[in-house]
């Protein structure tokens, strides 16, 4: 199943996505807040998830940039269970750091998307920025794709 196809599937079933980076404490956690804030279609429903489980918290800068951005992050960092693997329709890997073939299952049935997008390296206001500007315009154009 491609992702074109995927977005065709079944009118009034539910999508799931799940957004997924290394910690889920920074970078997916800001794509499924803008997904929220974005997508207007109640068809899709997104949450994300961590690779490596742990409360490993974000700093000070990465809340206060993301405050500017309307974003507030709600909950502690959730870690990936087979539960939502097999609750996911797709999975987008937010992340650089997370190899993609670690999700290669066939029975979960869904697709994945890689963005890429680094971590933000803790050098200062201007780098969180950036992080989030680029993961804000990556989920714009894909609520517009839906």
């Amino acid at each position: 199943m491609n992702l074109i196809h995927w977005l065709k599937w079944g009118v009034n079933k539910v999508k799931n996505i799940l957004f997924v980076c290394k910690h889920n404490r920074f970078r997916s956690k800001v794509a499924e807040a803008f997904f929220n804030k974005f997508n207007k279609n109640k068809s899709y429903v997104a949450s994300s998830a961590g690779l490596i489980p742990g409360g490993y918290p974000l700093d000070d800068l990465q809340v206060k940039v993301a405050k500017e951005f309307g974003i507030k992050f709600k909950g502690k960092p959730q870690a990936i269970t087979t539960d939502l693997l097999r609750w996911m329709n797709l999975m987008i890997i937010v992340a650089d750091n997370v190899p993609r073939e670690i999700f290669k299952n066939k029975k979960y049935g869904r697709e994945e998307l890689v963005w890429n997008i680094k971590d933000d390296d803790g050098s200062g206001a201007e780098e969180t920025y950036k992080v989030i500007k680029k993961i804000e315009n990556k989920v714009k154009y894909f609520v517009r794709t839906l």
